[in-house]
């Protein structure tokens, strides 16, 4: 089978380790190739590489990396399909999906391209008597980005765009689970013109994270993936000195109002909810129906969950595809059946769904539970799947108070046709990013994305202004040329006189 290497200083290279890993086609629940699983070695050498490009790198004009940067845009344009075909075939998602995937990542990249702007800095002249003052943002050196199985195009391209446009060099960890992209992005990015070690990929697991956190050259890492590993990335980069962003988990809501266009809502839903498989970390995985809303609600879900078209992602009808695992497929099984024996109503059952001709693959199909209560399991923990809980609140205030007290807060919708409710519903809601009769609120490239509470850790949401500022570090320059003698030396606190 095709090994997926890493890539170091402008070249693959295999592990010599001789650890390797299966990369499963999810629709036919087979491998399709292997990737090479790095060691501390292969982290320092990616890092080494990274760091010996700093200082070209770093000194090559802004405008001048950003038309290398625009040249890779062109590319990626180029090759999208390719890219898309390469997610469906390790990841499962549908290629139309994969389709909007690579779309995101490459707004991103339309953004960077932009960032000299953002880069000037400020200038006060005479700010005290023949002293000028100015702000400048530098790069970081080396960082490191350790990205997900669920968006292998769009996350890393979250990270590095930024990053390079800012005059860092960048280590890649992606998943293991669908490795081949990051090699694709490579060798495009040494197409358009990237100098040799400034992009570097380093496959693996849990080995490879550990190295780069620990490694005194890596003076930044960004991370997206479930909470307790953000948290573990958070606490271990930090105690190391460095500067950390590591998103987290995440439990959804969309609370359903009754003046809200039902059709909108239940099309809205349905999306959000099955679309990827649910393996989306802005997913809508709890309905909140308000009022009388909720059995209209639940009838017109169960209808369109019956109806979902679950296949290959390759299929051109396919509306949903494989899980990305069959360890995750059983987890997300094993979670459905705590929904029944805590007392969930299962409207529509996923488990067990076999598509003809893809026996083998690690399919659930779209699974519907009524009258789930905050105390219930399926409630409380992120099942990263196509399974869609609905609550029932009595009024808005509950549901508010029901989605502020959950300790995710990363997305947040709601749907209604009354200004006044969703005017207070944005005001009071405890979430990083929220939609009015949006399902997926996730910004634009120019905007900034993440979470609250236990959905990030750090101080940075990611890309956009909030990218810039997190790749780069502040400094203030104050300036004199004296053009008389010094009166001598002074002892009290400088004042600007």
């Amino acid at each position: 089978m095709e090994t997926v290497t890493h890539y170091i200083n402008g070249r693959r290279i295999d592990t010599e380790s001789g650890r390797y890993a299966d990369i499963f086609n999810p629709a036919l629940g087979k491998p399709v190739a292997r990737v090479a699983l790095g060691t501390a070695d292969e982290v320092n050498a990616a890092v080494e590489a990274a760091a010996g490009a700093f200082p070209g790198w770093a000194g090559t004009p802004p405008l001048a990396r950003a038309r290398v940067l625009f040249k890779y845009l062109n590319l990626m344009q180029k090759h999208a399909d390719a890219f898309a075909a390469a997610i469906t075939r390790e990841h499962g998602k549908t290629f139309a999906d994969a389709k909007g995937e690579v779309a995101r990542g490459i707004e991103v990249v339309e953004f960077a391209v932009g960032i000299p702007h953002l880069l000037k800095g400020e200038y006060t002249g005479d700010v005290a008597r023949g002293i000028d003052a100015w702000a400048m943002r530098q790069p970081l050196g080396v960082v490191a980005g350790i990205t997900p199985f669920n968006f292998p195009v769009m996350v890393p391209m979250w990270m590095f765009p930024i990053a390079l446009a800012c005059g860092n060099t960048f280590v890649l960890k992606p998943s293991e689970r669908d490795p081949s992209v990051s090699l694709m992005h490579a060798e495009l990015l040494q197409e358009a013109g990237l100098p040799a070690g400034v992009f570097n990929v380093v496959q693996g697991d849990k080995l490879a994270v550990d190295a780069l956190l620990d490694h005194p050259e890596v003076q930044a890492v960004s991370f997206v993936g479930s909470t307790p590993i953000a948290e573990y990335i958070y606490g271990r980069g930090c105690a190391n000195g460095k500067r950390v962003q590591a998103l987290g988990g995440a439990k959804n809501h969309m609370v359903v109002m009754p003046d809200a266009d039902m059709q909108m809502a239940v099309d809205a839903l349905v999306g959000a909810a099955y679309g990827s498989a649910g393996e989306r970390c802005m997913a809508i995985s709890v309905a909140v129906a308000v009022g009388d809303a909720g059995d209209k609600l639940v009838a017109a879900l169960a209808e369109r969950t019956r109806e979902l078209k679950i296949n290959d992602g390759m299929e051109p009808d396919a509306e949903m595809g494989p899980i990305v695992t069959q360890a995750a497929k059983e987890r997300i099984e094993r979670l459905i059946g705590t929904g029944v024996e805590e007392g969930a109503t299962l409207v529509v059952d996923g488990r067990n769904y076999v598509v003809p001709g893809r026996e083998e693959g690690f399919f659930v199909g779209g699974t519907l539970f009524d009258h789930v209560t905050p105390g219930m399991t399926i409630y409380k923990e992120e099942i990263f799947g196509p399974v869609l809980c609905v609550l029932r609140a009595p009024d808005v205030a509950t549901a508010v108070r029901l989605i502020n007290h959950h300790e995710y807060g990363n997305g947040v919708a709601v749907f209604t046709r009354d200004g006044g409710v969703a005017r207070e519903f944005v005001a009071q809601i405890k979430a990083g990013m929220v939609g009015v009769n949006v399902p997926l609120p996730v910004p634009m490239a120019f905007g900034s994305f993440g979470g609250w509470k236990r959905s990030l850790f750090g101080d940075h949401h990611v890309y956009g202004p909030e990218g810039v500022r997190f790749y780069t570090r502040h400094k203030a320059v104050m300036q004199r040329w004296p053009n008389t003698a010094s009166a001598g030396p002074e002892f009290a606190f400088p004042q600007m006189k």
